[in-house]
């Protein structure tokens, strides 16, 4: 079952509980989708900042940003739980004999290269989430300006808690470098953005 079919109060005593997933990575995915949300809420309200049609032109196209992003955000929060588990039973995995302990070792390499590229699709779309905030605060009603800069805060929160993730999985993996190099570049286009 889907973790956002859960009610909030149980998807939190979920993540409470002491099992291993959902852990860090499905919270930030959960932290963008949220964001994505609330930036949706606003770019939908009829009043924009000053009335200008060109205000509500960048506010659809903000909507559209965060309406995809927000998507494919709460498929992560399923997803990295998914991945992590594809860890843990990789780990789990007999190593009796030479052939056991080779396709022990390539089913943990495999995993974990999985459990790497989900943040950084979570942290790619925080930063969209951040992009379309950004807009929603710029050009949306000013009285759901906190709801639009909370959305900021919390994509950039999803962001580098995705990060983070990235960085514990690929540090000392070679073959994941890439991914690490990129996760790093969004973070700092995020730090950015969130000052800007």
């Amino acid at each position: 079952m889907s973790l956002l079919r859960l009610s909030a109060s149980d998807l939190l005593e979920r993540f409470a509980s002491t099992e291993p997933t959902p852990g860090g990575g499905s919270a930030a995915a959960l932290g963008g989708a949220l964001a994505a949300a609330l930036v949706a809420m606003v770019c939908r309200m009829e009043k924009t900042r000053t009335g200008s049609e060109e205000e509500r032109a960048r506010l659809i196209t903000a909507l559209g940003w965060a309406t995809e992003a927000g998507a494919r955000l709460r498929a992560l929060v399923d997803e990295d739980a998914a991945a992590y588990d594809a860890v843990v039973a990789a780990y789990r995995l007999p190593k009796a004999t030479d052939e056991d302990k080779a396709a022990r070792r390539a089913a943990i390499l495999e995993a974990v290269a999985g459990a790497t590229r989900v943040p950084l699709d979570t942290a790619e779309a925080c930063l969209v989430v951040m992009r379309a905030a950004r807009e929603a605060v710029a050009h949306g009603n000013a009285n759901a300006s906190s709801d639009a800069r909370t959305a900021n805060a919390l994509a950039y929160a999803g962001l580098a808690g995705a990060v983070l993730n990235v960085e514990t999985n690929a540090t000392g993996r070679t073959d994941l470098a890439p991914l690490l190099d990129r996760a790093q570049a969004l973070l700092t286009e995020g730090a950015s953005a969130r000052e800007a």
